[in-house]
């Protein structure tokens, strides 16, 4: 055993230095994280080729996984000046996700980190979306609220410190993104879906149609968006023939344009008011004035105007350029999981893995 190696073994208050490795879904994230300087380097490869599907295809996501790794670390470590065994520790995404993308991260982080002689570590995903707003150059205080928003997660959490988590509400069946993709799917737009809608909506008029704020009308913090799905989904097959609902923004028909994009933006509206009336309940119950909104959704420029102009308490989102999935979130997440890391990390995921499963951090 190397001099090094026995260290790491023996003091992670020593880790400073983190791979970050990000395979959940149809992204593939690198990154080096160094404490107390932030992103040293980074790359994302975004899997544009599902679009011919209108969706994920988890195994071609699990086979671009394993052609884009190797070589976006080198790129990523060549970028940051590093040499391999610098790394004090190599973090990956255990879950929740594809259970083929994870097995591709996980396989190819433990092997890299015993290759070095360095440690691994572990992480679930939507923690490390909850502590992305932390690499902003202005990062929140603790304690603080976290609307986690992304493709299939919504809920409200209460965060009194890294590690720290308990639940306040989650979705009961749709997430916000996942409804975005499918109403977007509804109206033909082109995969990704959510950032279509949202493109689409900024030529609509949004109180040209009703729609309903689901689960406002109760207390309590849940949320539930499979109604206002339907509803859209109705709205659309009253509002445009049958042969218009495959076309797209870019057809030349200006009236079918024009009712596109007020379905668009009324339904986006209606999330982001949704949302802000949810939040506005978990800071008053939790008597917090600080709320951390992060994943993918969390980028939608509407949802982040909404909550803005809606909430007395400061609001803070991740860099834009950390919504989405990416490395320098499970990097960050692996440091502060750093105490869990092995030299001998078991190449094992969580598809499923609810967020308050997770152990405390006594940091």
């Amino acid at each position: 055993m190397t001099t090094k190696t026995a260290r790491r073994q023996a003091d992670y208050g020593s880790i400073e230095t983190v791979l970050g490795i990000e395979s959940s879904c149809d992204e593939t994230g690198v990154a080096v994280y160094r404490h107390g300087h932030g992103i040293i380097a980074e790359a994302v490869y975004s899997q544009l080729d599902h679009a011919h599907f209108g969706g994920v295809v988890p195994e071609l996501a699990s086979r671009d996984h394993v052609r884009k790794l190797p070589a976006m670390v080198a790129d990523v470590l060549k970028q940051a000046r590093l040499d391999p065994p610098n790394l004090d520790l190599v973090a990956f995404t255990q879950g929740p996700g594809l259970a083929g993308a994870l097995l591709v991260g996980a396989g190819f982080a433990t092997a890299y980190a015993q290759a070095i002689e360095c440690p691994a570590v572990g992480v679930h995903h939507m923690e490390g979306h909850l502590l992305s707003p932390l690499l902003d150059a202005e990062p929140p205080g603790f304690p603080f609220v976290a609307l986690l928003v992304s493709g299939g997660h919504t809920m409200l959490i209460s965060v009194t410190a890294p590690g720290q988590y308990r639940l306040l509400g989650e979705t009961l069946d749709d997430a916000a993104g996942e409804a975005f993709d499918k109403t977007a799917r509804l109206l033909g737009l082109p995969y990704p879906g959510g950032p279509e809608l949202a493109r689409l909506a900024e030529d609509g008029d949004s109180a040209r149609f009703d729609f309903p704020r689901p689960m406002t009308d109760r207390p309590g913090l849940d949320f539930s968006f499979s109604g206002l799905k339907t509803h859209t989904r109705l709205l659309i097959e009253r509002e445009m023939p049958a042969e218009s609902t495959a076309k797209t923004t870019d057809c030349n028909d200006p009236e079918l344009h024009q009712t596109m994009a007020d379905i668009a933006a009324g339904f986006e509206r209606a999330v982001a008011e949704t949302l802000l009336i949810k939040c506005r309940r978990a800071l008053n119950a939790t008597r917090m004035h600080r709320l951390v909104v992060a994943g993918g959704v969390s980028a939608n420029r509407r949802l982040r105007n909404t909550l803005d102009s809606g909430l007395s308490g400061q609001v803070y989102y991740p860099p834009s350029t950390l919504c989405t999935d990416n490395g320098a979130m499970i990097a960050l997440a692996g440091w502060h999981r750093r105490s869990m890391a092995t030299r001998r990390q078991p190449i094992a995921v969580r598809p499923r893995w609810p967020l308050d499963e997770l152990p405390g951090l006594a940091e």
